[in-house]
């Protein structure tokens, strides 16, 4: 069966406490709305200043993720949104926080985000930090200004592994759903 968006989002934002559920373009303004909006939130029910940090951090790597790698959208998906559409989607459970991202991905980047992923999920914390400090001294930056350490970075400020699934929309298409847990009990 193929990806169905609506019943994805829906399902996301029926699951928690949501303190942001956005779908849409991704602008630099919105990443900024965004961050505040949440923050808010997080001061308004008394998230511990520790996991607010946390949850920050998290959120800046992922939608910056998302403003600078997202492909190109499917040319059947609702036209209504413009090319960098993405999905954030921020809720608070029981003993944590869950941040979800999810974008379109073409389908020949499928195998090398999904290897990019368990090689960080495989790591220790210190070898998680010593990757961090090994890219950051060796690497160059990319032409979208990271030099790939985002996802580690969300791994090592979340202290929990990342989920992640590929959701078959068509032939070149697939819908890439990562998300993030910040524990606070």
């Amino acid at each position: 069966m193929l990806f169905n968006f609506d019943e994805y989002y829906n399902k996301l934002t029926e699951d928690g406490e949501v303190i942001l559920a956005y779908q849409g373009t991704i602008t630099a303004d919105g990443i900024n709305g965004a961050l505040e909006a949440v923050e808010a939130k997080l001061d308004g029910i008394g998230i511990d200043p520790k996991v607010k940090k946390k949850v920050y951090n998290v959120l800046v790597e992922g939608l910056q993720n998302l403003y600078h790698h997202v492909d190109e959208l499917p040319q059947d998906f609702d036209p209504k949104f413009a090319h960098k559409f993405g999905v954030v989607v921020v809720r608070k459970k029981e003993d944590s926080i869950k941040i979800t991202l999810g974008n379109f991905i073409n389908v020949k980047k499928t195998a090398y985000l999904k290897d990019k992923i368990d090689k960080i999920n495989s790591l220790s914390e210190d070898e998680l930090k010593d990757m961090y400090k090994f890219i950051l001294n060796h690497q160059k930056l990319s032409t979208k200004g990271g030099g790939g350490l985002g996802l580690l970075d969300m791994a090592r400020k979340s202290g929990n592994k990342l989920e992640y699934s590929f959701y078959e929309y068509k032939t070149e298409f697939n819908f890439f759903s990562l998300e993030i847990t910040i524990n606070y009990v």
